[in-house]
């Protein structure tokens, strides 16, 4: 079998997607991984560190991979028994299955010389990161629109949904930069949260601490057992919230972020009593453990907790049915996601939170983009 291996100088394009039941999935590819030996890492056989860095492969196909040349260190094959040196490069040649996400458009709302905004989709990632390189804000407007390259000026979660301001070139990219840096840049996103929201507007000044392994961000209020201060380990946010509506059930509530925290809107949210309506992650104090399950903390929760009529997907694309979309997919017999079309884990139908980035203005400038269709209640 001849092997075309691809890096990140082979741009996605158009024929690398396939559309199926609202999904947007990307043919497998050949990719070769780079990473260099961390300092915890040096010391340490090539298969044990492999089998505990990444745990989604067992050891027999690590095994098999350094046999077979598919795991190089600083280009040489290597025997199973080889200890690793700090700061070699060590080359992982794999079938790459990317994640499927939900298959709704990009759109572009403002196409300028230096600067394009877009309606980013709920559920993809803006730019390369884990297992996404192809579905991707990035990836998917240079296949189909041919518009390359783009630098992301600010980034929004995979989940969240709204507008997304790229820069044309490094130049603007770096002005846009140094406005956010200098606290220049107002920033408002809407959600739908639950419960009555206050009708005043409500300030938040609560230190933000992210847990990179959970995935998830807790409140820290300083305050101890019985007023003792506490060691703050997060770090100081703040964020504005205004109802805009309320139906007596579920609120729509602009949120204006001060900080930009990890999560800053959704742990706040959360903090007031009105977690986001549909983010199971902030609404229990239960915690799936991702780490075993092999998910991101938002996808076990989801997994778990919630299920999404598909229905709801109006504008989605249909092509292949799924009787025949595995035709569309090449196999390895060393890849442990063939014959499946995508990483284990990752399910059909997800739903995007209910959290929509709206307008960013700084000096000069402003940029919005349209409310979407749960920000009206009934």
């Amino acid at each position: 079998m001849e092997i075309v291996w691809q890096t990140p100088a082979n741009p996605p394009e158009r024929h690398d997607y396939i559309f199926c039941n609202g999904i947007r999935y990307v043919r497998p590819y050949y990719f070769e991984f780079i990473s260099h030996v961390k300092n915890r890492w040096a010391g340490k056989n090539i298969v044990n560190l492999f089998t505990e860095e990444f745990k989604g492969r067992p050891r027999d196909y690590y095994v098999s991979a350094v046999k077979a040349g598919r795991i190089q260190v600083d280009g040489q094959i290597v025997p199973i028994s080889y200890v690793v040196r700090s700061s070699q490069k060590i080359s992982h040649f794999l079938h790459r299955h990317e994640p499927p996400v939900m298959a709704w458009d990009v759109e572009i709302l403002c196409n300028e010389p230096e600067v394009i905004t877009i309606c980013k989709p709920a559920t993809v990632p803006v730019h390369p990161c884990g297992q996404y390189r192809k579905n991707t804000v990035v990836g998917i407007l240079q296949a189909e629109h041919d518009l390359a390259p783009l630098f992301p000026v600010h980034r929004l979660d995979r989940l969240v949904s709204g507008l997304l301001i790229l820069a044309r070139n490094a130049s603007r990219a770096d002005l846009f930069r140094q406005h956010i840096e200098s606290g220049m840049v107002q920033k408002q996103y809407i959600a739908k949260v639950l419960g009555v929201f206050p009708e005043n507007e409500q300030v938040v000044n609560a230190n933000v601490n992210y847990n990179a392994r959970e995935g998830r961000s807790t409140v820290e209020t300083g305050d101890g057992n019985e007023g003792r201060s506490i060691s703050m380990k997060g770090k100081s946010a703040c964020t504005k919230f205004t109802r805009i509506s309320t139906n007596g059930t579920h609120s729509i509530v602009l949120c204006e972020p001060i900080t930009g925290r990890t999560h800053q809107i959704r742990v706040h949210l959360q903090y007031t009593g009105h977690p986001i309506a549909n983010d199971i992650l902030y609404q229990s104090e239960s915690i799936v453990d991702r780490s075993s399950e092999g998910l991101s903390a938002d996808r076990a929760a989801a997994k778990s907790s919630i299920s999404v009529d598909p229905s709801c997907h109006e504008n989605h694309k249909e092509e292949p049915d799924a009787a025949d979309l595995k035709e569309h997919f090449s196999t390895d017999p060393m890849c442990t996601n063939c014959p499946n079309l995508a990483p284990k884990g990752y399910e059909g139908f997800e739903e995007g939170l209910w959290l929509h980035c709206v307008k960013y203005s700084g000096p000069g400038w402003t940029y919005e983009c349209p409310h979407p269709d749960w920000a009206v209640l009934s």
